[in-house]
């Protein structure tokens, strides 16, 4: 899986072909916007209000969109922010994650999750939250089973839905080391 920053035109639009793959992933995921409420009608999800949305989250210099390839498809894509606006709280958070509903339960969620908490590790980050809506129990169980813990639980910040906050600390990874017998060190 590669994960890259979501590419944009000179004029900071979305190119056409990336933004169809990225409307195709939306809908494939029909289940979460119905339980999300993020558009008004999750069975007619458009171009422009994928664009819209992301839009709105690239207007905060502290996010960043992240899309997953893999086998050169559009495999899905994650929203982070670096700082929450709640001065008080450490760590970054990971603001949307979504698979294409096709590709899903075949570990590509849990690629991708690794990759970014390896991006957010290797830039010395000691822990990453995210919020789950309360009304979405599969999303707590894939991310509880990834070692997330809840901390609260509290409405979100944009509209006041009821939310699951988790939290995972970062432990730094560090190489096997070998020692001449060719066996771990203790």
């Amino acid at each position: 899986m590669i994960l890259e920053s979501l590419p944009l035109t000179p004029d900071h639009d979305i190119p056409g072909p990336l933004l169809v793959e990225l409307t195709a992933l939306y809908v494939s995921n029909h289940e979460f916007h119905a339980l999300s409420g993020d558009f008004p009608d999750p069975d007619g999800i458009r171009p422009e209000q994928v664009a819209a949305e992301l839009a709105d989250e690239l207007a905060n210099p502290d996010a960043e969109v992240l899309l997953a390839r893999s086998a050169g498809r559009l495999a899905g894509i994650v929203i982070t922010l670096a700082h929450h606006p709640d001065p008080t709280d450490p760590d970054p958070w990971i603001g949307l994650l979504m698979v294409d509903a096709g590709l899903q339960r075949q570990g590509h969620g849990r690629r991708l999750v690794s990759l970014v908490e390896d991006r957010f590790r290797s830039a010395g980050r000691a822990a990453v939250r995210l919020a789950v809506l309360e009304n979405n129990p599969k999303a707590l169980a894939f991310w509880t089973a990834l070692g997330y813990e809840t901390i609260d639980h509290r409405p979100d910040r944009g509209r006041g839905r009821p939310c699951a906050v988790l939290r995972k600390a970062l432990h730094q990874r560090f190489p096997r080391l070998q020692g001449r017998s060719g066996f771990p060190c203790p």
